[in-house]
C-alpha cells in the first residue's frame, strides 16, 4: 500500500496553529483581532470604479484558498482519470454512494433541525444548508492516521470523500447561492482560458508533435496565465474564488497513473500537473496557517441553537449518509467494497467525515447573515473537529 506524502501532517498542524492564535486572541481582545484580519492592504477610491479594498481575510480566502483548492482537485481528478485512479472501475461505487450519501444527510439534517429549533431572526427557511456539505481534508487525515495507521486503504477513502466532499460542497455553494444570476455569464471565461490553454500547450503533450512543442507544453506558464483567466472568470461570476484554478487542471499534461491520493512517489514525477503541485507545497503551509488565522478566530461564548444544527449536521446527518450510501445502497446494487477496506472502517470514516472546517467556514460567509449566527456556526464547526480525537480514543479502547 502506498504512503501518504508527510506534508498532508504538516498542513494540518499549521491549520491548528492558526486556529488556535486566533482562538485565544478573539476571546482576549476580539476589537484587536477583527482589526487584524480587515485591514485594508490595498484601498483604491476613483469616481469611475467606486472604492475597492482587499483586506488580509479576503487576500487568503479568494486569492490564497484556491491554490490549497487546486492541490485537492489536482488528486480528485487523478482518482477519476488516471489508470488505477480510486474513482474508476467497478471498485469506485462504494466511495461515490458514501459520498453523495453524506452530502445528502447533512443537508437533510441542518434543513430539518433549523426549521424545528432555529430562533435567530434573521434566519430564513433552509438558508444555510450547504454549511456542513464540507469536510477537513487535512484535519481528517491526522485524526484518520493515528487511528488506521499511515498504509491502510481505509485511509485512502476517508481522504477520497473528504476531498471530494470538499470540492462538490463548493460547487454546490456557488450555484445554489448566485449573488445575481446573470453574472454567470462570466464563466465563459473559464471554458475560454481552458480550451485556450489546452489547444495552444496542453494536448500537445500527447500527440505526435514536434520535440520543441512537447517542451512548450512543459512549461508550467501558460498553465500559470490560464489560471489566472480562469480565476477572474470565477471571481466575477460570483462563484467561491477557491474554485478559480479547478477549470485548467484538464488541460495540464500528467502521468499515465495513478499512485494514490497524495502519495510519496508523486515527488519524483516531472509532468505539469504533479510539478505544479510540488511547488505549492511549502507556500500551503503559510496559506493554511493564515487561513486558521482569519477563519478560526472561535468566540467561546457564541453558543447558540446555529451551534447544535451545525454540529448534528455534521455529527449526524453525514454519518448517517455515508453508512446509507456505503453500506446499505453499495451492497444491494452489487457494488464490492474498495480492497481492503472493512465495514468497521467505512463506519469511522464516517465519523470522521463529520469533521469539518476549511470549506464549511468558507460557506459560513456565503450562506448565513453576518454576526451572532455566523459565530455560532463556527463554534459549531470547531466543536466539530473533537470527532476525531474522540474516535481514536473509542477505537483504541472498545473497538481493536
Amino acid at each position: 500500500m502506498y504512503r501518504v506524502s508527510s506534508f498532508i501532517g504538516t498542513f494540518a498542524w499549521a491549520l491548528l496553529a492558526g486556529m488556535a492564535l486566533a482562538t485565544v486572541w478573539v476571546n482576549l481582545d476580539a476589537a484587536s483581532y477583527y482589526d487584524a484580519i480587515e485591514w485594508r492592504l490595498i484601498d483604491v477610491a476613483s469616481d469611475s470604479l467606486g472604492r475597492a479594498s482587499l483586506t488580509l481575510i479576503d487576500l487568503t480566502s479568494a486569492v490564497l484558498m484556491p491554490l490549497f483548492l487546486f492541490y485537492l482537485g489536482k488528486e480528485l481528478w487523478e482518482a477519476l482519470v488516471l489508470r488505477r485512479g480510486s474513482l474508476r472501475g467497478r471498485y469506485s461505487g462504494v466511495p461515490l454512494l458514501a459520498l453523495l450519501g453524506g452530502l445528502i444527510g447533512a443537508a437533510v439534517i441542518w434543513v430539518l433541525l433549523s426549521a424545528a429549533f432555529e430562533t435567530a431572526e434573521e434566519a430564513v427557511f433552509a438558508g444555510g444548508w450547504a454549511v456542513p456539505l464540507g469536510s477537513d481534508v487535512v484535519l481528517t487525515y491526522l485524526a484518520g492516521r493515528a487511528l488506521f495507521g499511515a498504509g491502510s486503504p481505509a485511509l485512502h477513502v476517508l481522504l477520497l470523500l473528504t476531498i471530494g466532499s470538499n470540492i462538490v460542497g463548493l460547487m454546490l455553494l456557488g450555484t445554489a447561492f448566485p449573488d445575481q444570476p446573470q453574472r454567470l455569464l462570466w464563466l465563459l471565461l473559464p471554458v475560454v482560458a481552458f480550451l485556450a490553454v489546452w489547444f495552444w500547450v496542453g494536448r500537445q503533450a500527447h500527440s505526435d508533435a514536434t520535440e520543441v512543442q512537447r517542451r512548450r507544453s512543459l512549461q508550467l506558464w501558460p498553465y500559470a496565465l490560464a489560471g489566472l483567466v480562469s480565476w477572474a472568470g470565477i471571481l466575477a461570476a460570483g462563484l467561491p474564488p477557491a474554485l478559480g484554478l479547478l477549470p485548467i487542471i484538464p488541460a495540464m499534461p500528467h502521468a499515465d497513473r495513478a499512485f494514490g491520493l497524495f502519495a510519496e512517489a508523486e515527488e519524483f514525477l516531472t509532468d505539469p500537473l504533479n510539478r505544479a503541485a510540488h511547488l505549492l507545497v511549502k507556500p500551503l503551509i503559510v496559506v493554511l496557517f493564515l487561513f486558521g488565522l482569519t477563519r478560526g478566530g472561535i468566540d467561546l461564548g457564541a453558543a447558540e441553537p446555529t451551534t447544535w444544527i451545525t454540529l448534528a449536521a455534521l455529527w449526524l446527518g453525514k454519518p448517517l449518509g455515508i453508512v446509507a450510501g456505503g453500506l446499505l445502497l453499495a451492497p444491494r446494487l452489487g457494488l464490492p467494497m474498495p480492497r481492503g477496506l472493512r465495514k468497521r472502517d467505512l463506519m469511522l470514516i464516517a465519523g470522521l467525515a463529520g469533521m469539518g472546517f476549511t470549506i464549511p467556514a468558507l460557506a459560513i460567509d456565503a450562506t448565513l447573515p453576518g454576526g451572532a449566527m455566523q459565530e455560532a456556526a463556527r463554534l459549531g464547526l470547531a466543536i466539530s473537529l473533537c470527532a476525531g480525537p474522540l474516535l481514536v480514543l473509542a477505537a483504541r479502547k472498545w473497538w481493536r
